[in-house]
């Protein structure tokens, strides 16, 4: 059968395993809608949280950011997986004590302010739709590759799914699904490693492969930085980024998965606070089978890419490579008018790069602005994952798991990230600040048309992406770093803190990460460029900017504090109560 049945076929049972569990699993009061009742089981809510974290961003591009930038690559494994253990050990287990719904409910009561509670409303809006836009945009290309529906068509599909699991169900719906959705997307991903794996070095765990030898007896890695440095790319196994750098962006994406607030509320779902601090455990032991994976996988993919399209004469290239052309996502250009692939080291051409992107009717096209250089290839990183198996040639069935597998991490992603929007706007808004007095029933209603009008702004991002979101995706993690995450670790540690200390950091926090995105990685349109990485403060890149921005909120919270009056005794009282052990004290519970 061909790639596109089987894609039918996988992506069709594992569509109604999800409608199915959405029927099963209905929510019928605000408590299964927000939090799933506050019943799941610690390895349940263990899988569902791993599938929440691993978007479309961790399945489809990490190993292909990895691919593409070698040693630099690993700020992401370790800021993403060490995120988990900050996580579990400073977060979760208090604020599941703490007794709230969502991150902003817990601010608002914990700093005793509608005011506090409305910023953080604000800050889970721009980090949850700036992080929402990608996922939906991933599965519209999914789609658009392997099941020849336009991009347009298939985000439509995606909203269509989301929405009937997210609106039925609610928390409740979305847990049990994400719980299916974990066992498709890992089994989609550790299938084709483990086959390449063996295919290249013999050893069917791809983790140990890597550091294998191939055909010829030489190690693998040494292979890999021997075609780089050949093709006059840095070596593989060597990075480019300063010391400092990387440990600014391992840290921001720590404290950013820290306070990321679709992954918190998850921890609000388990029925006692041990259980939450299993879940957070049994997540990172599930997030570290794909996270142990991807390096390999990067590796597998970018040697085989080089070894496939590199000096290869056109004619005779593969489908695959003709197949993803169509997409914009692979781009050639016949410099020399060999016929022949010349895949180069493309980083610049007097300053600028060889290839920019245009918009237009069709979707995004590669054009090249460049007419000397060497390189004639683009390939943008996020297909080596989902081209990977069809550049080692295996069967059809497992290229077409793939496609299953990218669209349950995005879809499980946006599920979660969907119902922050629509809780943070039908709790944190009506019911705590502009209709106290509103039903269960009524409250319910809310948040099921808030998910509606989130899921259709989410698929209008999806269809007509600005041009911001790209480069803004990987950032949220710089903006829940700089906004959340002092305000929790304080609210939790901190007696003496207070809502003027909270709003002023949050607030300053949240600003000063926005204006450094903007400025160094946007611009603003018809009236500046992004800046170069030369003008960098302290040296210090957008992604990993997060860090200095979280640096001020907490210096602005702490000393704003310290000069204004203390919070009222019984605020104190409960901070003081939820950092007891084993379940003693007077945290609030609903």
């Amino acid at each position: 059968m061909s790639v596109q049945v089987w894609t039918w076929i996988l992506v069709g049972i594992s569509f109604a395993l999800y409608f199915g569990i959405a029927i099963w699993a209905r929510a019928s009061s605000t408590k299964d809608f927000y939090v799933a009742g506050g019943g799941v089981s610690p390895l349940a809510n263990g899988m569902a949280t791993a599938a929440d974290w691993m978007s479309a961003a961790s399945f489809i591009s990490m190993a292909g950011i990895i691919s593409f930038s070698g040693y630099d690559g690993s700020v992401y494994l370790m800021g993403w997986t060490g995120g988990y253990v900050l996580l579990a050990l400073l977060l979760a287990p208090y604020l599941r004590k703490f007794g709230k719904f969502t991150v902003p409910d817990f601010i608002g009561d914990r700093y005793y302010s509608n005011s506090a509670r409305t910023i953080a409303v604000i800050c889970a809006l721009i980090v949850s739709f700036t992080y929402v836009a990608g996922q939906m945009r991933g599965v519209g290309i999914v789609f658009s590759q392997f099941l020849q529906v336009e991009i347009t068509n298939g985000v439509l599909i995606g909203m269509a799914v989301v929405l009937t699991f997210a609106f039925l169900g609610g928390m409740k719906g979305i847990t049990y699904t994400q719980v299916a959705q974990y066992c498709v997307l890992i089994f989609a991903f550790m299938v084709p490693a483990i086959f390449i794996s063996i295919q290249m070095t013999g050893n069917p765990l791809p983790q140990i492969g890597m550091g294998g030898r191939v055909e010829d007896g030489t190690f693998l890695l040494e292979k890999l930085d021997s075609l780089h440095t050949q093709l006059g790319f840095k070596e593989y196994t060597s990075g480019s980024k300063s010391t400092w750098d990387i440990f600014a962006i391992t840290l921001a994406l720590m404290a950013g998965t820290s306070g990321l607030p679709h992954v918190i509320v998850r921890f609000f779902t388990v029925p006692r606070v041990k259980d939450a601090r299993k879940s957070a455990g049994y997540a990172l032991l599930l997030i570290a089978i794909l996270y142990t994976t991807a390096p390999a996988v990067a590796v597998f993919a970018r040697t085989n890419l080089i070894n496939t399209v590199n000096e290869t004469a056109y004619s005779n290239i593969p489908d695959w490579f003709k197949n993803w052309e169509n997409t914009g996502l692979i781009s050639w250009t016949d410099k020399n008018n060999d016929g022949k692939i010349q895949y180069r080291n493309s980083e610049a051409v007097e300053g600028k790069p060889i290839f920019t992107e245009e918009r237009g009717a069709a979707g995004n096209r590669l054009v090249s602005n460049a007419t000397s250089s060497e390189n004639e290839l683009y390939v943008d990183r996020d297909i080596m994952v989902l081209a990977n198996p069809e550049i080692a040639r295996l069967p059809n069935w497992v290229i077409a798991l793939v496609a299953a597998g990218g669209l349950a991490a995005a879809l499980s992603t946006a599920a979660g990230l969907l119902l922050v929007i629509s809780t943070s706007v039908s709790h944190d808004l009506i019911k705590k600040q502009l209709k106290p007095d509103i039903s269960d029933k009524g409250e319910l209603i809310a948040a099921r048309i808030s998910i509606l009008v989130a899921v259709i702004v989410a698929g209008i991002f999806g269809i007509y992406p600005p041009g911001f979101v790209a480069a803004v995706v990987a950032l949220a993690f710089g903006l829940a770093a700089a906004s959340f995450f002092p305000a929790i670790v304080l609210g939790i540690f901190d007696k003496r803190m207070n809502k003027q200390g909270a709003i002023t950091g949050m607030i300053a926090g949240m600003s000063l990460m926005l204006f450094y995105m903007v400025r160094f990685k946007t611009g603003l349109v018809g009236i500046m460029e992004p800046l170069p990485a030369s003008e960098w403060w302290f040296g210090t890149s957008p992604e990993g900017f997060g860090v200095i921005a979280m640096l001020v909120n907490f210096v602005l919270a702490i000393t704003i504090s310290r000069l204004s009056p203390a919070p009222p005794e019984d605020v104190q009282e409960i901070v003081e109560n939820i950092r007891i052990p084993n379940g003693a004290g007077k945290a609030q519970e609903h």
